[in-house]
């Protein structure tokens, strides 16, 4: 594995890593503006308050995860697509949920940073 690759896959982990300790703007320093997100809810775009508002959502929490199987495809020098599988559990409204996913992120290079453009989920049967 390349080393720019072990860089993404890290990013990668410490953007999790910020949803489960709350350092939202940890996140927004590794957030493109606008950035999206595909998954059971749709499809959406935000910007970064858009981002604040739903990582500060005590209704929506997530608790705990674990990553594995982690794939980088990089179409360009600039852009990279890691995929990976993701077993999670969230706090919603009036109780915990158990889920294994496929993920995906999208990740740009910006003045020599990488930025979270895009990320999608998949449940897995």
């Amino acid at each position: 594995m390349q080393g720019t690759d072990k860089e993404l896959i890290a990013l990668e982990q410490r953007f999790w890593r910020t949803m489960v300790d709350g350092e939202t703007d940890v996140a927004l320093d590794m957030l493109a503006e606008p950035a999206g997100m595909v998954s059971s809810h749709g499809a959406m775009q935000f910007d970064h308050a858009g981002y604040r508002k739903m990582a500060e959502n005590e209704d929506y929490k997530l608790l705990s995860y674990e990553l594995s199987d982690f794939n980088v495809l990089r179409p360009s020098d600039d852009v990279a697509i890691l995929s990976y599988q993701v077993v999670q559990t969230t706090k919603m409204k009036d109780h915990d949920e158990s889920a294994r996913m496929c993920d995906s992120s999208t990740w740009v290079r910006r003045d020599g940073k990488w930025l979270c453009a895009i990320h999608t989920e998949t449940p897995m049967q």
